[in-house]
């Protein structure tokens, strides 16, 4: 069925978003179509448009400034919310409760017509029970807390973590991550009385070793920007939580942008429409919700295997021959899809192992206020804090946890501290009523999160002998804690209860709630497709590309080697962006002396301007003519003197017609006449200046003839060729004669170098043309009117590119004065 051209309309809204925002596959299919002309296949795929595939859509769409892929996002569910599910309440939706299969048929609420809270659905088996996936852009990061701690260097142990990559990651890409999601600011909104006191009991405990197992916080690196701490106070502001959140706002009320991966893929999208005119066609990104991939079909290609299309519930997506595809669904979905589609790998068993989870406990508990040091305000205040621990087991093999802490001021049958930190968005009707609380206790959660074993062989994710849906068998998770990961479990147990009676400061404590969650609840199931160097360690290289499946890439956490105790965001998020870079390297620089014109990227790109009739796209870092009804010309902004110009262009056919102009005036301004230059004319075609004023390097291998004069000129003169002067004679009698020998046949398809150099002598400016390395002219010009430098003329001493017919493509525009 064809998608709606228009927002759809339901009994309550109008799908704005949602068609603003995203294709149907239909829609994508038709606008790369290789029967339309000027199509591009998709040579980027991404399955999942979730937290890390919108991550990397989103990042890869702008740091490809040549416009080198086609990216298509491939997402299961629908678009839903535009950013973090928190910031609307009102809603009523949270996350889903862990459950099972077996649990949801018996209930009959198990199908994809019956998601849990809108959109969680859960497509594995498992003995342990799970919440599932958030089927929906932007996927768990609408529904998550928020923490983002970054890994110490005792958890990215070189025996595991590659050390290149450990480099990488300290030396740029937690840094990057953590400004993208907001984590190295000040939780503003966290601040005040109540958070001041509790952050210094908690300070003061842990430098006098009273919270077992605590890291020194001397140990632990400022995820803060140092510039907004005071000297002296960084260990203090150690303990500040870090939370994705980037915003000023009053103390205790949440804000609205807590990091989401939607607003990243939205921008993009957005951008991709618009830079494309609303033309399908033209744009880099589209993002088609709704679309299940069942597999992605492989062939052998020497000792490796490559995907050649993507198998999906509405069809078979091709992937050109330099495509890739980018498995960015949640760690079990991502393992699932690998172990359906890559079965005659090497190395296919190692698929699945090593999965880990995080142990996670919860204490709730209620103290006075008057345990606090100081005198409090009345106003509802909330508190965020964050403690750093690492446990040493007999072999002294260590494991870390960590404790995310909220606290707010409460009345006495307030329980829930977490609500205020993320749920809550007062209004102004509300205000008042926050401004003159008179809370009597404060509630405490302490929540620890610890890091499992790796390579437990009790863990894994295997297939299972159902069938889902789409006639793909269902993932089965298999996850327990080892003996070491229940010891550390109990040692993180006991620190949460040190933290406990700190707060309580002597006062009466009051416990809420006690208890272990069950493991999956976190949502933070990794390590399934480990990195390595080595091939026989690792399903996946240190740029997340499968060792025996060159053209396919994962990202997220399946990826890591370890889970660490923190919460997998800000590593997943650094991975994404080192991938992405890795894909698109940095332009290089130019031979010494020269300077780029155009170097493939927008920025220079954008120096060039159009006059007559044409456009000129940038594709895959080349300058595209794009003819219209009448001479077209995209010139550089400014004049030049005497230079050496080096560029490379390409003929899309044999019989395109196209070529170089240097030399010519300024288009934009009116044209001295040749017999009387105190009268100017404005042309009514400004590419026309550049024939008048210029010289033309001609681009044309059939040589054709200007059939518009009287007699009309034969094709095959040499001075209409590829390599000559265009219109200047080239067999005596004619005048002036440029020194033209024919260089070898050009073909379609193929770059082919320029070098057209332009410097003054005794007898006029010399302009010389080699053509892939041979030279093809020279001429000697004495026309005063025509060809001047910016040195001679003002306005003079341009270089542009012609559209005549074709699509001419150019690149590597480089220059050098002499």
């Amino acid at each position: 069925m064809a998608t709606n051209p228009t927002p759809s309309v339901t009994d309550f809204t109008r799908d704005v978003l949602g068609r603003y925002i995203c294709n149907g596959l239909d829609e994508a299919l038709h606008s790369a179509d290789p029967s339309i002309p000027n199509t591009r296949p998709f040579d980027v795929i991404i399955v999942g448009g979730g937290t890390f595939g919108s991550a990397f859509a989103q990042h890869l769409f702008f740091r490809d400034k040549q416009h080198s892929h086609r990216i298509l996002v491939l997402e299961g569910g629908p678009f839903m919310l535009p950013e973090h599910v928190q910031n609307l309440p009102m809603l009523g939706i949270n996350a889903a409760a862990a459950t099972s299969i077996a649990d949801l048929r018996q209930a009959g609420q198990f199908g994809p017509d019956k998601p849990q809270t809108e959109v969680w659905g859960l497509p594995w088996h498992s003995p342990v029970k799970f919440p599932g996936l958030a089927y929906c852009v932007g996927g768990r990061s609408v529904f998550w807390g928020g923490w983002s701690p970054q890994l110490l260097v005792s958890e990215l142990l070189p025996t595991q973590w590659p050390a290149s990559l450990v480099n990488d990651l300290n030396a740029r890409y937690f840094g990057e991550s953590a400004t993208q999601i907001g984590v190295d600011r000040t939780n503003d909104f966290i601040s005040g009385d109540l958070h001041s006191a509790l952050r210094q009991l908690l300070f003061d405990a842990i430098s006098a070793n009273k919270v077992s197992d605590a890291i020194a916080l001397a140990q632990i690196p400022l995820h803060l920007d140092p510039s907004q701490i005071p000297a002296g106070q960084e260990d203090i502001n150690k303990l500040e939580a870090p939370l994705a959140v980037q915003t000023n706002t009053r103390p205790g009320f949440f804000p609205f942008n807590k990091f989401s991966a939607v607003p990243l893929l939205m921008s993009a999208a957005r951008a991709s429409a618009t830079e494309a005119g609303f033309d399908d066609v033209k744009r880099r990104l589209m993002v088609v919700p709704r679309c299940h991939v069942k597999r992605l079909m492989t062939m052998q290609d020497g000792s490796t295997s490559r995907v050649t299309s993507v198998e999906t519930d509405q069809g078979t997506i091709a992937l050109p021959a330099n495509g890739m595809v980018i498995i960015a669904l949640a760690t079990v979905e991502s393992t699932r899809l690998a172990l359906n589609s890559f079965q005659s790998i090497p190395g296919y068993s190692d698929i699945g192992k090593n999965l880990m989870a995080h142990l996670r406990s919860n204490l709730d508990i209620r103290i006075p206020r008057e345990a606090l040091p100081g005198t409090l305000s009345n106003e509802l205040q909330a508190s965020a804090l964050f403690v750093k621990c690492r446990h040493t087991h007999a072999d002294g093999s260590v494991g870390h946890f960590h404790f995310q802490i909220t606290a707010s001021g409460l009345g006495p049958m307030g329980t829930d501290s977490e609500a205020e930190l993320f749920k809550k968005v007062p209004d102004i009707d509300g205000f008042e009523v926050f401004r003159s609380a008179n809370d009597k206790s404060v509630v405490i959660t302490i929540r620890g999160v610890g890091e499992m074993e790796p390579m437990n062989p009790n863990n894994s994710v295997r297939l299972d002998a159902e069938l889902d849906e789409s006639l793909v068998p269902r993932a089965f998770v298999a996850i327990s804690p080892s003996a070491k990961d229940n010891l550390l479990w109990d040692a993180m147990d006991k620190a949460a209860n040190d933290i406990a009676n700190i707060f309580a400061n002597g006062k009466p404590l009051t416990i809420l709630g006690k208890r272990r969650d069950g493991l999956g609840t976190t949502h933070h199931e990794a390590g399934t497709l480990r990195m390595s160097d080595d091939a026989a360690k690792g399903v996946t290289n240190l740029d997340g590309r499968f060792h025996q499946v060159p053209n396919v890439y994962a990202v997220g956490p399946a990826l890591f080697p370890t889970i660490g105790s923190p919460n997998p965001m800000l590593t997943g998020i650094a991975l994404v962006r080192r991938t992405v870079d890795q894909l698109v390297p940095a332009v290089p620089p130019p031979e010494a002396g020269f300077n780029y014109l155009f170097d493939g990227t927008e920025s220079t790109f954008k120096r060039w301007q159009v006059a007559g009739s044409c456009m000129f796209d940038l594709v895959d870092g080349a300058m595209v003519a794009q003819p219209g009804n009448d001479l077209g010309l995209f010139y550089f902004s400014q004049g030049f003197g005497d230079f050496i110009l080096r560029l490379q262009f390409r003929l899309d056919r044999i019989d395109d017609n196209s070529g170089v102009f240097v030399r010519f005036r300024n288009p934009r301004l009116p044209v001295p006449r040749r017999n009387d230059p105190s009268v100017s004319d404005l042309y009514m075609n400004q590419a026309y200046v550049g024939v008048d004023t210029g010289f033309e390097i001609q681009i044309d291998e059939l040589a054709r003839g200007n059939k518009s004069k009287n007699p009309p000129e034969p094709d095959g003169m040499d001075k209409k060729r590829t390599g000559a002067i265009y219109d200047i004679p080239t067999t005596p009698g004619g005048g002036i004669q440029q020194k033209y020998q024919q260089g070898m046949p050009l073909q379609p398809g193929q770059w082919n170098d320029y070098e057209i150099q332009v410097k003054k002598s005794v007898g006029g400016a010399i302009i010389s043309v080699r053509l892939n390395g041979q030279q093809t002219t020279t001429y000697t010009n004495t026309d005063n009117y025509r060809g001047q430098s910016i040195l001679v003329d003002p306005n003079g001493g341009f270089i542009g590119l012609q559209a005549h017919s074709g699509r001419v493509a150019f690149r590597n525009i480089r220059l050098k004065t002499i």
